[in-house]
């Protein structure tokens, strides 16, 4: 049986699936399965795919239910202990991304990577973090095109959710990790890019974060809430107490003279603009 599967899915997206599989037929290290799920595409993908035989260990174009539906088919037709999502656009990092790091995926549920993000003038490492907490996963996730997952989690907890438009790798990802506590660990390397043209990039999905937070933490769902307004509110008050003015300010009240100069002006100003009395203030 294979060590790893890949899977790229496709629907109409030729110049993107073309990327993505000359990434991976042309890696050094060759030892897995690649599965392509076609969505019945119109632009030629099916033909080039069909060019690519050779090299695609299953295929399929037909028409499918969507992103989750086409993974999910992918999922089904898997042979791997684990699955590599890898959708067409996304691609390797480089022709030897497997061959230098296929040694860490294994004993784990999750093995996650960092992850190169490109776009129009946008280029930058994502940095996963070594410890996965709620807090983390409550308003980010794991790039699945640099996530390794064990096949048997989906057959603990159930494959994505079709009805989820967008977030339901990402629901997959909390319920595993919080939920179920599957183990995981973090390779500080790159091994993957992600384009910011894909429809998770360009499309709003914080309702459907929602609906799965209430769904599953909704005891953790208010606190978090307020976590993250405090949290605003002290950067806000932070980034006050780091003005050249405050600095300014400081800097004259650490003398005497300077703190009752200060003390006039600050009266005087209050006097003359506030709608409030100075011993209204004062109190």
């Amino acid at each position: 049986m294979p060590r790893l599967s890949i899977i790229t899915i496709n629907y109409n997206n030729l110049d993107g699936l073309e990327r993505t599989v000359e990434s991976v037929v042309n890696q050094t290290w060759r030892e897995f399965e690649y599965i392509i799920i076609d969505g019945g595409s119109t632009d030629g993908s099916a033909a080039y795919i069909e060019s690519q035989n050779d090299n695609i260990d299953y295929w399929v174009s037909e028409p499918d239910k969507g992103i989750y539906n086409a993974m999910n088919k992918g999922i089904k037709a898997s042979t791997g202990d684990y699955l590599l999502f890898l959708n067409s656009g996304d691609d390797l990092i480089d022709l030897k991304a497997l061959e230098r790091n296929i040694n860490y995926v294994e004993g784990k549920d999750i093995i996650y990577f960092d992850i190169n993000v490109a776009g129009d003038g946008i280029h930058y490492v994502k940095k996963c973090p070594e410890i996965m907490t709620f807090s983390y996963l409550y308003y980010e996730t794991l790039p699945h095109q640099s996530t390794f997952i064990r096949k048997t989690l989906f057959e603990k907890i159930g494959y994505y959710d079709e009805n989820i438009k967008i977030v339901s790798d990402w629901k997959f990802f909390i319920i595993a990790l919080i939920k179920y506590n599957a183990t995981y660990k973090h390779i500080d390397a790159v091994i993957a890019t992600f384009y910011l043209d894909g429809i998770s990039y360009l499309e709003d999905y914080s309702y459907d974060r929602r609906q799965v937070l209430n769904e599953y933490f909704s005891e953790y769902v208010s606190d978090y809430d307020e976590l993250f307004r405090n949290r605003k509110e002290l950067e806000s008050h932070q980034n006050y107490l780091n003005t050249n003015r405050l600095k300014m300010l400081s800097e004259i009240e650490k003398t005497l003279i300077g703190r009752k100069i200060v003390s006039f002006f600050l009266r005087l100003i209050i006097v003359i603009f506030s709608k409030k009395k100075l011993k209204d203030i004062l109190d």
